[in-house]
């Protein structure tokens, strides 16, 4: 792709964010979500694939046929209530259609059919933006309208992704179709949370964001895109393969590791807001993910490949690690203990 059409893109990427998580007017914060949408979609189908343009094209569908329902929701309740104000939001349809449009453009259950075939038809960059970039507006907007929806669709919206987040990824062998479904898991976790508290649901949208970026980038290094690769990548970046066992172990939530914090901090609200059932729930389905987890880290770094395997051995990689994934990682593993300070800045 031409270096300026690509900068362009970037460009317009930051400006939709921007626009939206800056706006407290309905009309701009669709105009945000609009323009990141039309300026991820070159990239999502630039290798021209069949499967790259059809992953561009559900893409487009769902996100504006979500873009309609904000529109519509906002329409609403301005027609009810006289406000355009985002943090406004009084009228319950408009709430409820408000919910809906925010769980398709994050993936959320029902609504999550599309993400993994998106994410499998684009480049692990792109996988990467959509992982994370593309769910920055969407959970801004959930973070300013959170007192008006319905806790109880949330919480039901949450176990139900967490759940088919985890049971989804067992059976899966792309790497970018189990992070997809990771993302659907953790958004789960960022949904029973943000009626509660939001701030903690931001906090676990960065962290979640960091630990993802570190993965998706370590297995960009290697050229990871299916398991039986990943088993043969420990002759290309040992020391990188042996770091993406810890990192993916964050991503699970095992202490002592960064991924811990987010879990910990939520399973705690819920029990103080009374809800300690549903956290049980949660964290009981979280136990699916850490299967699925442990088999990338399993294939990535414990288990040699079999000598039948069809792939070669890939050469020793002298080039130095890319320093993003060096910091990125080194903030996967290692935040926990900051975690005070962390909480005093939220």
């Amino acid at each position: 792709m031409n270096p300026q059409a690509k900068l362009i893109f970037a460009l317009s990427l930051t400006l939709g964010t921007t626009l939206t998580i800056s706006s407290n007017h309905w009309i701009m914060a669709w105009t945000g979500l609009e323009i990141n949408t039309l300026a991820i979609l070159p990239l999502i189908s630039k290798s021209h694939h069949p499967r790259a343009i059809e992953a561009a094209t559900k893409y487009f569908l769902v996100q504006a046929a979500a873009s309609a329902l904000v529109l519509f929701s906002s329409m609403t309740n301005a027609w009810h209530t006289g406000q355009w104000d985002i943090t406004q939001l009084s009228h319950p349809t408009s709430c409820l259609i408000l919910t809906v449009a925010l769980a398709m453009k994050l993936g959320l259950v029902p609504f999550h059919f599309w993400f993994p075939e998106v994410l499998q038809g684009s480049s692990l960059i792109v996988g990467l933006l959509l992982s994370t970039l593309m769910k920055f507006p969407p959970i801004t907007l959930l973070y300013l309208t959170s007192p008006s929806l319905k806790p109880s669709v949330l919480m039901t919206m949450a176990i139900l992704s967490t759940a088919l987040g985890g049971w989804m990824g067992l059976n899966q062998t792309q790497t970018r179709k189990i992070l997809a479904f990771s993302s659907i898991s953790h958004l789960g976790w960022m949904a029973i949370i943000v009626a509660y508290s939001p701030k903690l649901a931001l906090l676990n949208f960065y962290l979640y964001t960091l630990m993802t970026a570190a993965v998706f980038l370590s297995l960009n290094s290697i050229k990871a895109l299916k398991l039986s690769t990943l088993m043969t990548t420990w002759t290309k970046a040992p020391s990188l393969n042996a770091i993406l066992l810890l990192t993916l172990l964050s991503l699970a939530g095992l202490p002592p590791l960064t991924g811990f914090l987010p879990k910990w901090l939520i399973i705690q609200e819920l029990t103080k807001q009374e809800v300690a059932l549903a956290a049980t729930i949660i964290a009981l389905l979280s136990l699916l993910g850490l299967f699925f987890y442990l088999r990338l880290a399993y294939c990535a770094t414990i288990t040699l490949p079999p000598h039948t395997t069809n792939h070669m051995k890939q050469w020793y990689n002298n080039k130095p690690t890319n320093t993003m994934v060096a910091v990125l990682t080194t903030m996967s593993l290692m935040l926990l203990p900051i975690s005070p300070i962390i909480l005093a800045v939220v």
